[in-house]
């Protein structure tokens, strides 16, 4: 599916904290259609993207502790499109980007602002999915250049109304508790496992070693770690163990921001979505003036289990 052209990125340096990454990339990308490369989204930041197919662009943007490699299975079935899936910053074989937590929105709308223009795609409408915090992300670009979104594919997002931050990442983001309980669970297999039982995907990721592989190597990269970690603060409050949601203020998306979408919106949901059941996702549903619902087996993740069903369901939403 992929040619491996990072091995022969001249601008990718063998000592940039990637090195488990890169294995795992180098040993998982097939070669074929598409192909994995590196762009300069401002200098120095380097963004490293996977490419697949031909057709109207659509952007894929993973969520917190994982990188672009997640998507493969429902790459895999995307036909039609220009599928482009990048490491968000600091995750896969990104670049790290510097940003005050407060500012976080900001600094994530730029970023993939310049991603857009780099990428050449202008200003024409391009479809956003994002899943987990990518969906935040790319709600947060809709927000504020809807005139560079044709159709928005959120799935699972966290933040929005309704949904309750899943307990890890709760104790994650408490000062103290956070660094100690991060301490105590060494990166590996089984902790991913039961991580992965939190988020109703345990049954459906023991079906991709490889996925398996690329979490543990995530959790080994310094660099990865690192942003995943500052991605949880910013969206986390500090005092989530005490709040309903979890969430922060600052970082929520609120009902009046969603209702400024007025793009046509897909919401696809798990049914063992741990952040909230259907009727979560049927109210932010009807907080978007042109969405739609999906249901699907599955939990945080529906495409490990239903990778082909997925994809059909997005498909259709773009025709």
């Amino acid at each position: 599916m992929f040619t491996k052209s990072i091995v022969r990125d001249a601008g990718t340096s063998a000592d940039d904290g990637h090195a488990g990454l890169r294995a795992w990339y180098e040993r998982v990308l097939p070669d074929g259609s598409g192909y994995s490369r590196r762009v300069e989204s401002s200098s120095p930041t380097r963004v490293h993207v996977l490419e697949k197919g031909a057709g109207p662009p659509m952007i894929l943007l993973h969520g917190t502790g994982v990188a672009a490699g997640f998507f493969l299975p429902l790459l895999a079935e995307l036909d039609g499109v220009r599928a482009i899936a990048p490491d968000l910053p600091g995750r896969g074989l990104s670049d790290p980007i510097d940003h005050p937590r407060r500012h976080f929105r900001t600094a994530a709308v730029g970023w993939l602002d310049r991603l857009l223009d780099v990428l050449g795609l202008g200003l024409e409408e391009t479809v956003l999915l994002g899943h987990s915090a990518g969906g935040v992300w790319a709600t947060w670009y809709a927000l504020a250049h809807p005139e560079r979104v044709g159709r928005l594919v959120l799935v699972g997002p966290p933040a929005f109304p309704g949904t309750r931050c899943p307990l890890p990442h709760r104790v994650l983001a408490t000062p103290g508790l956070g660094r100690l309980a991060a301490g105590l669970v060494p990166p590996g297999r089984e902790s991913v496992l039961r991580f992965a039982a939190v988020m109703g995907e345990r049954a459906t990721l023991v079906r991709h070693p490889d996925l398996i592989d690329l979490l543990v190597a995530m959790r080994r990269d310094p660099v990865a770690e690192s942003a995943a970690r500052d991605e949880i603060h910013a969206l986390v409050s500090p005092l989530a163990l005490l709040t309903p949601s979890g969430f922060r203020r600052r970082t929520r998306v609120r009902p009046d921001e969603l209702g400024r979408l007025t793009m046509p919106t897909l919401l696809v949901w798990g049914r063992d979505e741990p952040l909230g059941d259907v009727t979560v996702a049927r109210g932010v549903t009807d907080l978007i003036p042109s969405a739609k619902l999906a249901v699907l087996p599955g939990g945080h993740a529906p495409w490990l289990g239903q990778p082909a069903q997925t994809a059909v369901v997005i498909l259709d939403f773009l025709r």
